[in-house]
C-alpha cells in the first residue's frame, strides 16, 4: 500500500521522466492526436507529457457524447470554424487563438489515483497555481449553479471535481479520458470571452452574450497579463509541478500523429457519427 500512496504522490510524480511541450499552433485534429500520441509513448516507457497548445483555425470542440445536432454546422462552415470531437466527455468548447488557452497532461495510468476525485486534484494543482501567478486565485467550484444550456461546456451545471471558477464565474473546464494503460488530462483555461462567436456555434442557443458573460469569465478582465505571458506562466507551472525538461516531439510522434488526425480526428464519421474509424 506505501508504494502505492508513493506512485500517486506529486512528488514521486515528478521522479519520473517528463518532457514540455511548449505552445503549438495546430488545427483541431492534431491537437487531439497529439494527446493521443503521447498516451502511447508514455504507456510503452517514454516520457510524461506535459504540453501547451493553441488550436489554429478556431475550433468547436465536441465532447465524446455530443449529438452533432446541436452543433450549427453552416455558421462554423460560414466562419471558419472546424469541428473536432474530443475523446472525453462533456460539453462544447469554442476555441480560438486569443479566447483560451490549452494543456494536457498525459501520464501512465499506473502512476496516477485510482478515483477520479484525487486525480483531478491532482493534476489540476499547476493550472491553480498558474492562475494565482497570474493574480487570478482561482479554484474549484464549490457553490452548484444551475445548467443554463446543456450542450456548452461552460454553461453546463458546474461541478466540484474538475469546474475552476474566480469570483463565482467559470474560467476553467478540465476533462480526463481513462486508457487502460494511461491518463490524459486537458483543459481550456479562457483568457478573453467569446460570448457571441460560442454562442453562434450552436443551433437552438437560447442564452444571450450578456447571460454568457455572466456565467463566464477570463483573465483579461481581472489582470493585465498578456496572453502571451499567460502561456508562458502556464508553462512555467506545468514545468515545475513535473519538474519536466523542455522537450520536442520525435520524427516517429508526429508521423503517426498525423496518420491519427487523418484517419479518426478529421474524419466525418467521428466527428458527425462518433464512430471511431481506428477501433
Amino acid at each position: 500500500m506505501e508504494a502505492e500512496a508513493d506512485a500517486t504522490d506529486a512528488d514521486s510524480l515528478a521522479d519520473r521522466e517528463w518532457r514540455l511541450i511548449r505552445e503549438e499552433s495546430l488545427p483541431g485534429p492534431m491537437c487531439m492526436a497529439l494527446d493521443a500520441v503521447a498516451a502511447e509513448t508514455a504507456a510503452a516507457g517514454g516520457p510524461r507529457t506535459v504540453r501547451v497548445y493553441q488550436w489554429d483555425p478556431s475550433t468547436l470542440s465536441l465532447g465524446y457524447h455530443q449529438d452533432p445536432a446541436d452543433v450549427d454546422w453552416s455558421f462554423c462552415e460560414r466562419e471558419g470554424i472546424t469541428v473536432t470531437r474530443r475523446p472525453t466527455g462533456g460539453g462544447a468548447i469554442y476555441h480560438d487563438r486569443e479566447g483560451d488557452v490549452s494543456y494536457s497532461i498525459v501520464a501512465p495510468a499506473a502512476e496516477l489515483p485510482g478515483d477520479l476525485m484525487e486525480t483531478y486534484e491532482l493534476l489540476c494543482r499547476p493550472l491553480l497555481d498558474a492562475c494565482a501567478a497570474m493574480g487570478v486565485p482561482a479554484d474549484f467550484v464549490e457553490v452548484g449553479h444551475p445548467e443554463l444550456y446543456q450542450p456548452a461546456c461552460y454553461l453546463r451545471e458546474l461541478h466540484p471535481a474538475h469546474d475552476v471558477v474566480y469570483a463565482g464565474r467559470k474560467l476553467s473546464g478540465n476533462a480526463q479520458y481513462r486508457r487502460r494503460d494511461s491518463v490524459i488530462q486537458h483543459g481550456s483555461l479562457t483568457y478573453s470571452v467569446r460570448a457571441e462567436r460560442t454562442l453562434g456555434c450552436f443551433t437552438g442557443a437560447d442564452v444571450t452574450p450578456e447571460e454568457y458573460r455572466e456565467r463566464v469569465t477570463g483573465i483579461d478582465e481581472h489582470s493585465d497579463i498578456s496572453r502571451e505571458e499567460a502561456v508562458a506562466t502556464l508553462e512555467a507551472s506545468l514545468r515545475e509541478w513535473a519538474d519536466a525538461e523542455a522537450g520536442t516531439w520525435t520524427d516517429a510522434e508526429l508521423e503517426r500523429a498525423e496518420e491519427i488526425a487523418a484517419e479518426k480526428f478529421d474524419s466525418d464519421a467521428w466527428n458527425r457519427e462518433r464512430v471511431d474509424p481506428l477501433g
